[in-house]
């Protein structure tokens, strides 16, 4: 099975996502409609990330960092890689077409839930080892996005 790229699958997803939204947000109030979209895409990328652990067989920093030619697929996303190796994926998003698609579509104001959430959880899925520290996004009006995965391998007490 060919993966359809993740930018294209985004805007899919969000065209479903956008209308119940809407109505969750109409019967619910906003509050509890974000609450519910954050938990509910939150674990579908857990998921997504199992899914790509048990595609691989293995994990690692490097397995993860070859992943992020799905979501540049398409010119996605524009990054300056800062550093990359066995425990460290740093790097910047300067441009970020998943936002501009989002705000195009009118849902810009949930864009950060149906994607910037993502991220740090899909690594809960594929490596728990992985973790995702992030300061701001372009999602929600900066200039750039601060992506600093660190890769830290569970060590049993000796």
């Amino acid at each position: 099975m060919s993966e359809i790229p993740t930018l294209t699958k985004r805007k899919l997803q969000a065209q479903v996502i956008g209308p119940i939204h809407a109505e969750m947000v109409e019967q619910l109030g906003e509050e509890k409609a974000n609450a519910i979209l954050d938990a509910a895409i939150r674990k579908a990328a857990i998921a997504e990330g199992k899914y790509f652990a048990q595609k691989a067989g293995t994990t690692s920093m490097a397995d993860f960092i070859k992943l992020y030619e799905l979501w540049t697929a398409d010119g996605a996303l524009e990054m300056k890689v800062l550093k990359a190796d066995d425990e460290t994926f740093d790097f910047d998003i300067t441009r970020c077409r998943y936002a501009e698609s989002y705000k195009e579509m009118g849902l810009g104001k949930i864009g950060h839930l149906l994607s910037c959430n993502r991220d740090g959880t899909f690594c809960q899925g594929y490596d728990p080892n992985i973790t995702l520290e992030r300061k701001q996004t372009i999602m929600e009006g900066a200039p750039c996005c601060t992506f600093r995965y660190r890769y830290a391998k569970e060590t049993s007490g000796t």
